[in-house]
């Protein structure tokens, strides 16, 4: 290799590492850019704490309020995860069931889609009756809430397998569920792990909208009694902390994709540069 194409390649290989570090820290900026740029609209247009607190109110609130909205977030988060550990146990089989049988596919689907489009907020004072005020209600929104996704990625990955592939397997001697086993179940992994980053996000919602109508505990329930003081800073604080939560569950979800299925976005990193002694 020649001293001047030598050159060139340590050239890029320097650029590729500027860029991996303003990826990451790219997302503190902009976060930190929002608060600021919020912070002075606030002070700059007069606007009224109970219409929209500035950053540094929501701070205070969280500092003062530190220990019930860390009792309450702690709820949520455990409802949360509970409900979501079901949707993924239920959609991952439900998910498998679908896409690998064209009669579950048209009789399910339709009931499927039915269920996603009735209003999750509609179907508490249900809960309510069924199992009563408390954890349960939020368990079940959350559940239901993060089901769809789950099982419709899966159903997805497992049908898409191509039909010549499942032919020759089944020349070979391989049963169907060998196919799905060994080739149905690892081309859905990359769908399976798109919609758990859905999912968990979603699911939190469900928590949020169950405590907020039949609950005694829990960050929804934290912010009706804010609001109904006209508590402003502290509903905020209670949507920050979780917004937090699910970020981290988002990256909990992408760490274990990365470690699971790093083959499948392999191609993310065919730009970068290796240079000997670099």
């Amino acid at each position: 290799m020649s001293p001047e194409a030598m050159r060139r390649l340590q050239a890029m290989a320097v650029a590729q590492r500027r860029r991996r570090r303003l990826q990451a820290w790219l997302p503190w900026l902009v976060i930190v850019g929002m608060f600021v740029v919020w912070e002075i609209g606030v002070h700059a247009f007069n606007v009224q704490q109970f219409v929209l607190p500035a950053p540094s109110a929501i701070a205070e609130s969280m500092v003062k309020w530190w220990v019930p909205l860390l009792d309450n977030s702690w709820q949520t988060l455990m409802t949360t995860l509970v409900g979501f550990f079901l949707a993924v146990v239920f959609g991952l089989l439900l998910g498998v069931a679908i896409g690998s049988s064209t009669l579950l596919y048209h009789g399910l689907y339709p009931l499927l889609i039915g269920f996603n489009s009735v209003p999750k907020v509609a179907v508490v004072p249900i809960l309510v009756i069924w199992f009563g005020i408390g954890t349960v209600p939020a368990i079940i929104t959350a559940f239901m809430i993060s089901f769809f996704p789950i099982v419709v990625n899966v159903a997805t990955g497992i049908a898409t397998v191509e039909p010549e592939l499942r032919d020759v397997l089944r020349a070979l001697g391989a049963r169907p569920s060998d196919i799905i086993r060994k080739v149905g179940l690892p081309r859905a992994m990359p769908y399976f792990f798109a919609s758990l980053k859905i999912a968990i996000t979603v699911a939190f919602v469900g928590s949020i909208i169950a405590e907020t109508v039949a609950a005694n505990k829990g960050i929804g329930h934290l912010m009706i009694l804010a609001s109904s003081r006209f508590d402003v800073p502290l509903v905020f604080a209670g949507l920050i902390v979780t917004a937090v939560m699910g970020v981290a569950m988002y990256v909990a979800a992408v760490a274990i994709e990365n470690r699971t299925t790093g083959w499948a976005m392999r191609g993310q990193n065919d730009q970068q540069v290796t240079v000997p002694g670099v």
